[in-house]
């Protein structure tokens, strides 16, 4: 699985800190680790079968969501927000800019146009 660093509010880091004081974890080890070998972060697939518990839990159909359509949700509203294609590029982890606009599913001149539109 690729990773994207990513910068969390405080808020969450602060939750997360408190929940790894509490499971006792420490500085390397996995955030979520996998059910079966607890040194070894767990898999695309196990995280995707919690989401979905998750969303059954709270009366949401899985099939309407999935790990990627979330990313996919994040990086929307942060391009409509602010409009600066470029942070979501480096959000995303894209090499190239053409790649996060077929991503996000906008035409290239609406991209440049609202990129236009910021003053600098």
């Amino acid at each position: 699985m690729n990773s994207v660093p990513t910068e969390a509010p405080e808020q969450t880091r602060e939750t997360v800190g408190r929940w790894l004081e509490k499971k006792d974890r420490h500085r390397g080890e996995p955030l979520l680790p996998s059910r079966t070998n607890r040194g070894r972060p767990m898999t695309t697939r196990q995280y995707a079968r919690l989401l979905a518990s998750w969303l059954r839990a709270i009366g949401l159909d899985p099939l309407a969501y999935g790990t990627h359509s979330l990313r996919r949700t994040r990086a929307s509203m942060i391009y409509r927000r602010t409009g600066n294609l470029r942070a979501v590029q480096l959000l995303l982890g894209h090499t190239k800019i053409e790649s996060t606009v077929r991503y996000l599913g906008i035409d290239v001149d609406d991209a440049l146009l609202t990129t236009e539109q910021v003053e600098i």
